[in-house]
Formats: structure tokens, sequence, C-alpha cells
């Protein structure tokens, strides 16, 4: 696909990008067979190759219009397109410049602007966790629409004292706390019986995805320089093996830092160096599974229909570790037979922004689920699992707190 940048983004570091990913495209629609929106609404421009348009028309010097937000809108960047794309054409890349072309100059109405600057501003905000425990404390009189957004309290459990030679860091998150606060501590405590120790930089926060994602990319990269200066010391020191994260969402941003901060002369080196050190939990459990297999009580849970997050088996482009080694622990795991490619439709803010396309993915991902008959879901990103947990009965966990549970360590 050739393109002819309009003067102003000539030159840029934007622009560059833009025309090195565009010049990639050949138009081969094959990703329109596996895009969310493009399969519900049936739009080319709903389709990653109709935004690639869109995005090289207004590139060339076109004027955007509320329809060319709308359509950018509406992608859930699950880079589904990606995995299938036969020329590696890096569409979330596109489409996080696009958006943020499209929004310096297409004014958003005042209700939709207060919406996201209260997902940008208040899901990082320290003021989340006590807004979450009041809302829990009312759970039982929200609204629907709300309710689903708001989890049952959990209890956490303890956080294992033990200390190890091994250590990785944790990053722990922004809203996963307050939210599913026993993620984090189950993942503590699976380390901690095969003798690695989770370590914590109380400074780290927000792995900056949502300001990112809502086309505050200024505010997203404050909290990425934030995170890497509170975890430099422990890694310039060699005190840490990995960072682990146990949010794929989380998981997908971070191991992108080095591509984000690649032209900041102050953190381009070490922002390369995190994502270098940066791993799922699932890419560490393999080398788990020995211990744990001496670990684990016989009790198991029945079948285990696992939902692989698309920031995990699109972003990150891992799949088949989690089925395999839980397998090999000893549990009954499948996954969809049907669609098990496709989003659930969590997608970070998008089940915020866009209900009605994000609730029709859910359905259809639990009915796809439900044909397993699980006695629980599991997957490895706290939206999904919220997001999940809101239209079904079917208990919705991590698969590091099945673990957990086996291990009797809670």
């Amino acid at each position: 696909m050739q393109t002819n940048l309009a003067s102003q983004y000539q030159g840029t570091a934007e622009g560059r990008e833009a025309e090195a990913i565009l010049r990639k495209c050949v138009h081969c629609g094959f990703c329109s067979a596996t895009c969310p929106t493009y399969q519900l609404l049936g739009d080319e421009l709903d389709s990653p190759r109709g935004r690639i348009y869109l995005i090289k028309q207004v590139l060339e010097g076109a004027t955007p219009t509320r329809k060319t937000q709308l359509h950018l809108d509406r992608c859930l960047t699950c880079r589904n397109c990606e995995t299938t794309c036969p020329s590696g054409v890096q569409y979330g890349h596109l489409v996080d410049i696009g958006r943020q072309i499209v929004d310096e100059q297409v004014p958003r109405p005042a209700a939709e602007k207060t919406v996201r600057w209260l997902l940008k501003e208040g899901l990082p905000s320290p003021l989340f966790a006590p807004a979450m425990k009041l809302g829990q404390s009312v759970r039982g009189l929200l609204p629907a629409s709300l309710k689903a957004k708001v989890p049952a309290p959990q209890d956490a459990g303890a956080w294992p004292t033990r200390t190890h030679a091994r250590k990785v860091l944790m990053l722990t998150g922004c809203v996963q706390p307050s939210m599913q606060p026993n993620i984090n501590t189950a993942t503590a405590r699976v380390l901690d019986a095969c003798g690695i120790q989770a370590v914590v930089a109380p400074e780290a926060g927000c792995c900056g995805a949502v300001k990112f994602h809502l086309n505050d990319q200024e505010g997203g990269k404050y909290h990425m320089r934030a995170n890497i200066d509170a975890w430099w010391p422990l890694v310039e020191r060699g005190e840490v093996e990995a960072l682990v994260m146990n949010a794929s969402g989380c998981g997908v941003m971070v191991k992108d830092y080095s591509h984000v901060l690649r032209d900041d002369p102050a953190y381009a080196a070490k922002a390369e160096r995190i994502s270098a050190l940066t791993r799922d939990l699932s890419e560490l459990l393999p080398e788990l599974v020995p211990a744990l297999q001496a670990q684990l009580s016989s009790q198991r849970p029945g079948t285990l229909a696992y939902h692989p997050p698309c920031t995990l088996q699109h972003g990150q482009q891992l799949r088949g570790g989690v089925e395999a080694s839980l397998t090999a622990l000893g549990f009954v795991i499948g996954v969809a037979r049907a669609e098990p490619h496709l989003c659930c439709g969590s997608a970070g803010t998008y089940s915020v922004l866009q209900p009605e396309i994000a609730y029709v993915l859910r359905d259809r991902k639990l009915k796809n689920l439900s044909e397993l008959q699980p006695q629980a879901i599991v997957s490895a990103n706290i939206g999904c699992i919220t997001h999940l947990q809101s239209g079904t009965a079917t208990p919705v966990r991590h698969w590091i707190e099945v673990i957990d549970e086996a291990l009797g360590t809670a």
C-alpha cells in the first residue's frame, strides 16, 4: 500500500512509523475474517482493512469526521488481525497513531469526553480502591449496569513471608488489587511454594495502558517512566530475574515499553531492558510444574473452560502454555471449540465505552464456553474475568487461583 503523507506528518515519529506500517499492508483482507467487529457489524470500515484506509486518508490530508472517529473507537484493539496478517502489519501501533491524530482534529461531545476522562484518571487513581470498596458495600443496591462492574468482595488470603534466593518482580496493577485481590496473593503463594519470592515495588502502579489507549499517550508514558524508576534499582542490582505479569493486559503493555519509549533519551535503554525481562506468568508456569506436581493435593475441580485473553494469544503471541501445564498438573481443562480466538468484549475500557458490542461478544463467548459444561471458567486478565463473570453464574477465576487452591496455601 503506497501512501503520501500530508506535510504536517512527514518527518514526525508518528508519521514515519505509520508509513512503515502502511507499506506492509497488501489489502488481502484476511484480517476481516477474524475481526470481531466486522463479524458483528458487517461494515468494511469496521474491519482492520477499512480502518487502515481511514487512517491512511487522514495521514494523506483528508479531514476526519465523527464517523471516522466512531469506526476507530469501535476497534477492540484485540490484535487478532495481527495474528492473521501474512504481512506482519502492526495494526495495534497504527490504530494508536490514528486515534491520536483523529482525536486532535475531531472534538468529542461533552458527555463522551467526561466519561473518557473519568476512566483514564479514575482507574489508575489512589481513589479507585476506596471507591470500589464503597461500591462493594452497597453492591446489592446498584443498578445492573453498575453491578456488573463491581465484583463481590474477595478475601485475598495471606501474602507469603518466606525469603528465597530466586526473586521476581510483580506488578500489582491499578484495579486488580481492589477488584480481585486474591489473584496477586495467590500468585505470590504459588511462586513461594516453588522457591521463588515475589517482590513488589510499592511506587509502581498502573502499567500505562489505560491512559495510552484512551489517547492520553503522554499520561500513559508518565506511568511507564514511573514504573521503570520504581523497578530500576532492583533490576540494576540484579536482584530479580524477571518481571512477572499475572494480568496479560499489563504484560503486553510492559513488553511494549521498549517501543513506546524508543525515542526517549533518558528511558529508551532502560525500557528496552525492562521489556526484555518481562514475562507473562504463563511463560514461567512450565518450569514450575515439577515442583507443583510434588505438592498439589489430589483434590481437583471438575472441568475448567479456559478463555485465553486477546492480550495473551494475540498481543503476546502466547498460546497453549496454560492448557498444557494445567493438564500436566492433573486438571481437566479445555478451550471453546468455536471461536477460541475471538475477543470476549472486555478490551480494557471498551465494555464501558462500547457496551452494546461488548455484551454481544461476551454472551457469544460464554455460549461457546458453556458447551464444555465447566465447573468454572478460568482466564488470565482481570478485565476478561470481570466482564465474563457479569454474564454467568459459573465462577470465573484466574487460573493461578485454582492452582493455589489445590496447593492449600491460602
